[in-house]
């Protein structure tokens, strides 16, 4: 907020409910661009009233380039070793 003036609209990633007051006043404001939470299971319900201003992360992986973790011969998938 302290650049506020400074910019057109925002982009708020998070899915914490923390975030509601500020989500709420950007929108009044019309500076909201989007509100992506990074997760579609685990997100606070109260952001649920900004649905049509959310986009979620979940299932993203292969347009970012994300790539999964191969596991060690020998390990588990902590990166511990088996006994």
């Amino acid at each position: 907020m302290i650049n506020y003036e400074n910019y057109d609209q925002a982009v708020i990633v998070s899915g914490d409910g923390d975030f509601y007051c500020l989500v709420e006043y950007l929108l009044e404001q019309d500076k909201l661009k989007r509100l992506i939470i990074p997760n579609r299971r685990r997100y606070s319900s109260l952001l649920r009233n900004f649905s049509s201003n959310i986009s979620f992360l979940n299932g993203t992986g292969d347009k970012l380039g994300k790539q999964k973790k191969k596991h060690r011969l020998g390990t588990n998938p902590s990166g511990s070793f088996l006994s």
